[in-house]
């Protein structure tokens, strides 16, 4: 049995201080990174040098994607709802019910359930993940995952503008909008015909109710601002320095394993919908499945007081693995914090896409779900970086690894 270095301490130090330097070397050296960008490839290359002075293996696997596919079902939406507005009062209610079944389609595909629905109507490029192993001294009995993702956003401009309460100003009366104007009209196709629409009545007075939610369609123009890629200090270098800073723990106290394969893995695209994620755990499904294998998401370690562990993701559409929570949770108690379970209630993580392909996978991250006003916005940089946070991130996850190497990955840790 394998246990902590004598110095635990002032190695979580020098493991913060580690993960501030490199974070603040991509952002000031490399600078924003969009999904499947030459940037997000140079700071891919980043990690894979770091990865090398701590690692056996390093490797850079491939993916293709269509970057601005799964963000632009908004813009696609917006101008659908409004398509289906001007056909209303044209007294063709049966295509804005079409309109509107089209929008619900492609929230329900891509934002739902994150799946590359529009992909073949957007331009391909290559992005990658890097993935360093540092082996046990025996057989490979079992193997954890730590990962973070490097690509950075593009910015949700109503965040940066006003917060989060401006963000849900805009969206939800969007939403609420779409909801008005399909039942409007199924309303109006069911009782005066899909091309009669009456210019009196009810019909008439659900066509002027549709035309309030009208600035909120045409704000969803706004909501992403497809110039401007932020820093993605936080969101999610944090998760990438944190993970290729266990290695680094592991290396510089000469610990191995027994059976225990640790690896450390920074994924591309997971802004572009989870596609660096998706890649790897369908490129190694089988490897990952065929022993004990543990995927332990690392996310955005800022907001000490909102530290959790995250049970149900992707919108709750997707269950994590119970074991690997409890693991995150016996873990975060050596570090000294009893951390709740919470879910991902709107969007997603790369875990969800590991636990989506059958994989034992969770997600541990300190962020405020409001969101907070840095997310997704240019405020995510290194100035907003919190070391205290990074460091109990980094003590939980390697308290984590010394108990799964110990007991295994089950439902109770003693």
């Amino acid at each position: 049995m394998k246990k902590l270095a004598q110095n635990h301490d002032q190695m979580l130090d020098s493991c913060t201080e580690y993960s501030v330097k490199t974070i603040t070397e991509i952002c000031e050296k490399i600078g924003p990174r969009e999904s499947g960008s030459a940037a997000e490839r140079k700071a891919q290359e980043y990690w894979a040098n770091e990865m090398k002075k701590y690692a056996d293996k390093v490797e850079m696997e491939e993916f293709d994607v269509h970057p601005h596919a799964f963000m632009s079902w908004v813009v696609i939406d917006a101008v659908l709802v409004l398509i289906g507005l001007v056909f209303y009062f044209l007294k063709l209610p049966v295509i804005t019910l079409i309109a509107t079944i089209i929008c619900f389609v492609l929230l329900v595909a891509e934002f739902l359930f994150y799946r590359p629905f529009l992909d073949p109507l957007f331009k391909k490029k290559t992005s990658c993940n890097v993935i360093g192993r540092r082996a046990p001294t025996g057989e490979v009995k079992q193997r954890i995952i730590f990962s973070g993702h490097t690509d950075s956003s593009w910015e949700w401009h109503f965040t940066y503008l006003g917060t989060h309460i401006f963000l849900k100003l805009m969206l939800i009366p969007a939403v609420v909008g779409l909801f008005v104007v399909t039942a409007a009209s199924l309303a109006a196709v069911i009782t005066a015909g899909p091309t009669a629409l009456p210019t009196e009545g009810f019909a008439k007075v659900l066509g002027y109710v549709q035309l309030a939610f009208l600035p909120f369609f045409l704000g969803l123009f706004g909501f992403v601002k497809w110039d401007e890629i932020v820093p993605g200090a936080n969101d999610n270098l944090t998760g990438c320095a944190s993970s290729v800073a266990i290695l680094k723990y592991l290396e510089e106290n000469d610990i191995r394993f027994e059976n225990t394969e640790v690896i450390a893995m920074t994924s591309g695209c997971e802004e572009a919908g989870l596609r660096g994620s998706t890649a790897y755990a369908r490129r190694h499904k089988e490897e990952l499945l065929e022993i004990p294998s543990v995927f332990y998401g690392l996310e955005t370690f800022t907001d000490y007081d909102d530290f959790a562990i995250y049970k149900r993701d992707m919108t709750f559409m997707v269950k994590n693995d119970e074991r690997v929570c409890a693991l995150m949770k016996a873990g975060a108690k050596k570090a000294g914090r009893d951390l709740k379970y919470e879910a991902v209630f709107l969007g997603a993580s790369d875990a969800a896409a590991v636990s989506r392909e059958g994989i034992p996978a969770a997600t541990l991250a300190g962020m405020n779900p409001n969101p907070p006003r840095y997310y997704h916005t240019r405020l995510d940089n290194p100035d907003a970086l919190v070391p205290k946070s990074i460091r109990f991130g980094i003590d939980t996850a390697i308290q984590s690894l010394f108990i799964f190497d110990e007991q295994g990955l089950k439902k109770e840790y003693d």
